[in-house]
């Protein structure tokens, strides 16, 4: 499904499940979408007229869970997804038309954004609701090591978390396939960031501790279908690569803090100018760089002091 950003689309799935389709993750809520999904369904489409069954979401980005209420609504069908994801999306949802919270300027101030930068921040605020149509107002939990039986095959439920609260993987032992969504990418590394929602968060620590989960229950033979990138075989080899990379990013940070520096100065020596100049990225780099200072501060391996303009610097313990 097309996704308007350098990151130009999405994998989706569907399994056959019974006399319908169970739908893995739904695309950004857009007309190209909403267009390509009515080709699919339509009754001389691929999907053969077959109505969808229930949909399931990886976790609640909005090129995940974008047409999940528009689905579940055309075919009278369930939502399927973890507690943490489901309730995240539903906050993040009612956030539209509301004013940028005093916590949210607050978080950006200390991390040493520019005022424009977060007036910039103030101005796009509860966007989420855009890219994401309302979700039904109930949801079947999915929780880690469930067991799921979707057509002829049982799925197992493998929780991550890091790139988002509680993301949901699901593998099937009898066909040696794993729908990993976000959770692991073949050329890319999912972002894994902090927020304004949660500014003492370590989804660095949550990040490792899932590669670890998916080494010891998916076993390397696994054919991994990511929803961005190639499908692909080789599943230890890609989470030691992720590990090594999440580890060498710590390391850079590292380097930085023999003196004082705040978040911005950080992210402004770690990526390229054009990075920092748009908004989205510099929100992205920001929340990354905050993971990892975050990892290091729960360490013990940095001290915080503060400007007088509310600016936190990080420095070597």
């Amino acid at each position: 499904m097309p996704l308007p950003f350098s990151l130009d689309h999405i994998n989706l799935w569907v399994l056959s499940d019974g006399a319908g389709w169970a739908v893995v993750d739904t695309g950004i809520r857009s007309v190209d979408v909403m267009n390509a999904w009515l080709a699919l369904l339509a009754p001389q489409g691929p999907l053969a007229g077959r109505p969808v069954s229930r949909v399931m979401a990886t976790h609640m980005h909005p090129d995940h869970v974008g047409m999940a209420g528009w689905l579940t609504r055309r075919f009278d069908c369930a939502l399927w997804m973890t507690r943490d994801e489901y309730l995240s999306g539903r906050v993040m949802l009612s956030e539209a038309g509301q004013q940028a919270p005093a916590d949210g300027v607050r978080f950006y101030q200390r991390a040493g954004w520019r005022d424009t930068e977060v007036d910039e921040y103030r101005a796009r605020f509860g966007d989420f609701g855009k890219m994401v149509h309302p979700l039904p107002d109930s949801f079947v939990r999915l929780t880690d090591g469930q067991m799921l039986r979707i057509g002829n095959q049982e799925w197992e439920v493998i929780v991550g978390t890091g790139h988002s609260p509680e993301h949901a993987c699901f593998y099937t032992r009898e066909l040696d396939l794993l729908i990993s969504g976000d959770q692991v990418l073949p050329r890319i590394s999912s972002n894994t960031s902090v927020d304004a929602t949660e500014p003492h968060a370590n989804p660095l620590q949550g990040w490792l501790d899932s590669i670890d989960r998916l080494q010891q229950r998916v076993p390397e033979s696994a054919l991994v279908l990511p929803a961005h990138n190639e499908p692909f075989y080789g599943l230890h080899l890609r989470l030691e690569q992720l590990r090594e990379s999440a580890m060498k990013g710590t390391e850079r940070v590292r380097q930085q803090l023999v003196q004082p520096v705040r978040t911005i100065d950080l992210v402004r020596s770690l990526y390229r100018t054009s990075v920092v100049a748009e908004h989205m990225h510099l929100f992205l780099a920001t929340g990354e760089t905050l993971a990892h200072l975050n990892y290091l501060d729960q360490r013990g391996e940095i001290v915080l002091t503060e400007d007088e303009d509310g600016a936190v610097r990080y420095r070597l313990a």
